[in-house]
C-alpha cells in the first residue's frame, strides 16, 4: 500500500451503498500543497467553507479539519439539501414541543449536537433565504434560538461548510446572501477534482482495489499497462465516487488475477461531452467561465468590520468613528456642507465630530449633542465607495 496520507470515513466498511466520496489521497503535488493548507487552517478555529465538484471528498476534508483542531466535541455532518425548508430550521437549530404539527416534544438541533466539536454543513448554497439569515445570526452571536422558544442557547461550535456550486455566482443572483457568504469563507478550500490531480489517480484506484478484494475474499489483482493508461486518460465527472466504482465494478468482472482496459465500464455521458468537445469549432467550444464580478465597497466594509469586532480591541468605536470624520473631510477638502451632505448628517452634529476628534478650533461652536452617528455615516460612506 501507498505511504502517502489516506483520508477515510471511520465507518467506511459499513457504507458500501454511500454516494459520498470515501477516500482521499495526497500523492500529486497540488494535494500535497492542499494538505499542508487544510492543516494549517485546522490550527486555527476559523470558519472554513470548502469548495468541490461532487465526489471529490468534501466531507473527508471536514472531518481531517476536526480531527486537526483538537476540539474535543463531536463532528456533526448535515445536508441543507435534504430537508424542507421548515425541517432544515428544525433540524438545524432545535425544536420545543408544539412548535409545529408533529412536534410532540422538545428536541435539541444539529448545532447543539455539535456543541463543542465541529458541524459541517453540505451543500450551503441550497439553505432557503430566511434560514441563511438566522445562520447568520447564530455565527455572530454565538447561541441558538429552537423553534418555538424564545430562550437563547450558548454555543460552541466550530462551522465548516461546503459547496459545489460558485457562491458569489448566486451572491449575484440573489439566491445567497453576501453577508453570510463573506462570514463563511473565512478560510476558504479549493478541493480540485481529479482530473486535475492526476497523481492520485492511481494510487486511489489501488487503494479502492485493496478495499474491494478484501470484500469479495479474493486476493488483489494487477493493474495492466493499459488499464493504468485508461484510468489516466478518463477525465472522472464524477471524480472519486466514480473511481471507486469503476473500480469496484473491473473488480468483479475481470476473468483473472489482472485488471485490464476492458473490464472497465466508464460513463458513456463522458465520452460524448469529450467527443463533442473535440469536434467543435472554436467559435462553438463552450466559452471560458466569466470572471468574478468585482467586489462591492459596501460589502468589502462589512467584512472588513466584521474584522475588527473578531479581534476585539480598546476603543474601537471611536477609533472607526475618527476613521470615518477624517477621511470624509479629507475627502470633501475640509469643507463642511459638502462632509454634512456626503455623511447624510446635519453640519451642527459635523461639527460636534470635528471637534471632538480634533479637526476644528476649541472655540467653535457646539450646537448639537454628541448622539451617536456612526451607523447612518457608514451606510452612507460605503454606498459612496
Amino acid at each position: 500500500m501507498s505511504a502517502d496520507p489516506l483520508l477515510t470515513f471511520p465507518e467506511s466498511v459499513s457504507m458500501a451503498l454511500s454516494i459520498r466520496a470515501k477516500a482521499l489521497l495526497f500523492h500529486d503535488p497540488s494535494s500535497v500543497a492542499l494538505l499542508a493548507q487544510v492543516e494549517r487552517i485546522a490550527a486555527s478555529d476559523a470558519t472554513v467553507l470548502v469548495i468541490g465538484e461532487t465526489g471529490t471528498g468534501k466531507e473527508l476534508i471536514a472531518r481531517h479539519i476536526h480531527k486537526r483542531s483538537g476540539r474535543k466535541g463531536p463532528f456533526v455532518a448535515v445536508n441543507c439539501g435534504a430537508f424542507s425548508e421548515t425541517l432544515v430550521d428544525a433540524e438545524l437549530f432545535g425544536h420545543e414541543a408544539g412548535a409545529f404539527t408533529g412536534a410532540a416534544q422538545a428536541r435539541a438541533g444539529w448545532f447543539e449536537a455539535a456543541n463543542g466539536g465541529t458541524l459541517f454543513l453540505d451543500e450551503i448554497g441550497d439553505l432557503p433565504l430566511p434560514l441563511q439569515v438566522k445562520l447568520l445570526r447564530v455565527l455572530q452571536e454565538r447561541q441558538v434560538v429552537r423553534l418555538g422558544s424564545r430562550r437563547a442557547t450558548p454555543i460552541d461550535v466550530r462551522l465548516v461548510a461546503a459547496t459545489n456550486i460558485e457562491l458569489h455566482q448566486a451572491v449575484q443572483a440573489q439566491h445567497f446572501r453576501a453577508d453570510l457568504y463573506y462570514r463563511l469563507r473565512v478560510a476558504s478550500v479549493n478541493l480540485p477534482p481529479l482530473r486535475d490531480r492526476p497523481g492520485d489517480i492511481l494510487p486511489l484506484a489501488r487503494h479502492f482495489m485493496g478495499v474491494y478484494s478484501n470484500r469479495l475474499k479474493t486476493s488483489e489483482p494487477a493493474l495492466s499497462a493499459d488499464a493504468e493508461q485508461a484510468l489516466l486518460a478518463y477525465v472522472w465527472p464524477g471524480n472519486i465516487r466514480e473511481l471507486e466504482n469503476v473500480i469496484h465494478y473491473a473488480l468483479i468482472v475481470c476473468g483473472d488475477s489482472v485488471v485490464r482496459a476492458a473490464d472497465f465500464s466508464f460513463s458513456p455521458l463522458a465520452r460524448l461531452q469529450a467527443s463533442q468537445v473535440e469536434e467543435a469549432g472554436p467559435s462553438e467550444r463552450p466559452a471560458a467561465a466569466p470572471a468574478p464580478p468585482p467586489p462591492d465597497p459596501a460589502l468589502q466594509l462589512t467584512q472588513a468590520i466584521d474584522g475588527l469586532l473578531n479581534s476585539g480591541g480598546p476603543d474601537l468605536f471611536q477609533q472607526l468613528e475618527s476613521l470615518l470624520v477624517r477621511r470624509a473631510f479629507a475627502f470633501c477638502r475640509d469643507n463642511q456642507v459638502q462632509t454634512a451632505r456626503l455623511l447624510g448628517i446635519t453640519r451642527n452634529t459635523l461639527r460636534t465630530l470635528l471637534k471632538r476628534h480634533g479637526l476644528l478650533g476649541d472655540g467653535a461652536d457646539d450646537t448639537e449633542g454628541d448622539a451617536p452617528v456612526l451607523a447612518p455615516a457608514l451606510a452612507s460612506y460605503a454606498l459612496q465607495g
